[in-house]
């Protein structure tokens, strides 16, 4: 049986993103890779990214992208125009560019079914990956999906996570502060550690978890350079 590893936030550092799975981590086919969302936006090669993931799968390796909140605002955009707004405030525009088009509806149905059939969770053993976390104050947490890919809890109170543990991204956080909260065998564990924004606020670091061993892989962003 091979390995359980998880990678926050890559955001469009496509060169980033290869590097770490190909180089760092090594990845084969008897591992088992789960994305925890954030692909597009923001980075300068986002459709190489998508791409990317989805050879990755295509060719055998067993990869789960899960759905992060740019994917649902793109997918919302696509589906209602009302929705396009919020998604250029979040920078959506980098992704038409990217995928050399002006408008959401010039994308590929192929990439645009790819985006829709994300899953917004994914449990494995004691484990949850989550994009951004769980809606804590209802019975169900698995029923609000809107929460999974929007909130970001330090703790949970549920009897249902109870044991378990959440490896989730959105919410960038220092590399020191992911270390310590791996070390401390923390219950909830964010690893985005902020790729596309550089070395700004000791942010700029793509970072896998690897769960069996819980060690840490990160590779500092050499998209920008």
């Amino acid at each position: 049986m091979g390995r359980l590893i998880a990678i926050g936030d890559i955001h469009g550092c496509y060169r980033t993103f290869y590097e770490l799975v190909n180089k760092h981590i090594g990845l084969k086919k008897s591992d088992r890779l789960i994305l925890l969302g954030d692909y597009i936006d923001r980075g300068p090669a986002i459709k190489e990214v998508v791409d990317y993931i989805m050879d990755l799968i295509a060719t055998g390796f067993d990869v789960t992208p899960l759905m992060g909140n740019h994917e649902w605002m793109m997918v919302g955009s696509y589906d209602d125009p009302a929705m396009l707004r919020l998604w250029y405030y979040n920078e959506g525009m980098t992704t038409l560019s990217s995928f050399g088009v002006t408008s959401v509806l010039e994308i590929s149905r192929r990439y645009i079914g790819f985006f829709r059939n994300l899953k917004y969770y994914e449990k494995v053993g004691d484990f949850y990956f989550v994009h951004g976390g769980f809606n804590d104050d209802i019975e169900d947490p698995f029923s609000d999906t809107e929460s999974m890919i929007w909130e970001s809890r330090l703790s949970y109170k549920n009897p249902i996570f109870e044991g378990k543990r959440i490896v989730h991204g959105h919410r960038p956080k220092q590399l020191e502060y992911t270390k310590k909260l791996v070390e401390e065998n923390s219950h909830v564990l964010p690893i985005d550690t902020g790729c596309v924004y550089g070395r700004e606020m000791n942010y700029g670091y793509l970072t896998a978890l690897d769960v069996n061993s819980m060690k840490l892989i990160s590779i500092e962003n050499i998209d920008w350079e």
